[in-house]
């Protein structure tokens, strides 16, 4: 009962196509099967109810952000949900069987952008050569395939029974051992350390990619995220998300099915108020000396297990961020100043 509800409405989300690629919350007056107005009721109803239950306090009048500037990545709630399913990351029937799927779009989307970048690329290991910093790895689902199209891999999370898990599933394939690495550390743990007697710009700028695939929606502090990896990332070196934006339609399918109905998530995995838009994700990596490249829209579908791109962002999305140039970020921030532009409007 429950796949043909879901597959009919999985169906009406992938008709809409909206005007623009990067798009922000769904506008009321779309056709999608169903009234905004009663989600919208529903979902606060929910939050509410939730934060009654859990905390027994009363009811907020209004939801406010979850995010506050902790200077840290790991929310320590996160790393508890997580060590939990430690032991689970390979199960391509479990709880992460949609991670496992969606190899299908993201290894394609990270492996082509970067040979945009980096072109001449050996066919047979099209990413040989090329350093990658994978954050919050996990299990290592897409660590080890970009080992295998011949990158040097580090994958990184706080959870360590995730990195133990990684480390034992890869060390049963050859091919891995000299490209593939784990360490159990935050990213600003990994960009504050400096080996004994080397100077700051040493062990800044040592990756040609950094990939946070379902990962920023589990963070305390975007802010610190993205300045950490602008350090860990060489000029002109990409940057890969795949996260899920913050709209009624991402906290229906996203929490209310996946994890309450369908069951195909743990309840529990995912936070609305941690959701971001495609916009705000620009914004936050623009002042941190990023130029956005590319945004695509992703959606699950849970019926047949399958991932496909799609024209809107409102679910899930995918984007890719280049480095600029110091020099090119100067100029840029000199271009958005007020100073410049009032300059600009006085001339």
């Amino acid at each position: 009962m429950y796949s043909s509800k879901l597959g009919r409405l999985v169906l009406g989300v992938s008709c809409l196509k909206p005007t623009r690629v990067r798009s922000g919350p769904l506008r009321p007056g779309l056709r999608t099967g169903f009234s905004w107005t009663s989600v919208c009721q529903q979902r606060s109803l929910w939050l509410r109810r939730s934060v009654l239950m859990d905390n027994n306090q009363p009811a907020l009048p209004c939801l406010t952000s979850a995010r506050s500037v902790s200077h840290t990545t790991v929310d320590p709630n996160e790393v508890r949900r997580f060590q939990s399913l430690a032991s689970k990351w390979w199960d391509e029937q479990g709880e992460f069987a949609a991670l496992h799927a969606m190899n299908d779009l993201r290894v394609p989307f990270i492996r082509d952008n970067l040979l945009n970048v980096h072109r001449g690329r050996p066919t047979a290991k099209p990413l040989a050569g090329l350093k990658i910093l994978d954050v919050g790895c996990g299990g290592g689902l897409l660590t080890e395939p970009l080992g295998r199209l011949g990158a040097s891999v580090l994958g990184i999370d706080p959870v360590e029974d995730s990195i133990g898990t990684a480390q034992l599933h890869s060390s049963h394939d050859p091919d891995l051992c000299h490209r593939v690495n784990y360490r159990a550390c935050s990213l600003e743990e990994l960009t504050s350390e400096r080996p004994e007697g080397a100077e700051a710009e040493e062990v800044v700028g040592q990756f040609d990619a950094v990939v946070a695939s379902e990962v920023v929606e589990h963070l305390a502090d975007l802010e610190t995220f993205a300045h950490c990896c602008s350090l860990v990332i060489k000029p002109g070196g990409s940057l890969f998300i795949t996260t899920l934006n913050k709209t009624n339609l991402s906290w229906l399918l996203g929490i209310v099915v996946a994890e309450n109905v369908l069951r195909i998530v743990p309840q529990g995995t995912h936070d609305w108020e941690k959701f971001i838009s495609p916009e705000e994700l620009e914004r936050l990596l623009e002042s941190n000396g990023f130029s956005v490249q590319s945004v695509k829209g992703m959606l699950y579908n849970p019926v047949t297990g399958d991932w496909s791109w799609t024209d809107s962002t409102a679910i899930n999305y995918a984007l890719h961020a280049v480095k600029l140039r110091d020099e090119l970020f100067l100029h840029q921030a000199e271009e958005d100043s007020p100073h410049t532009q009032d300059s600009t409007t006085h001339s």
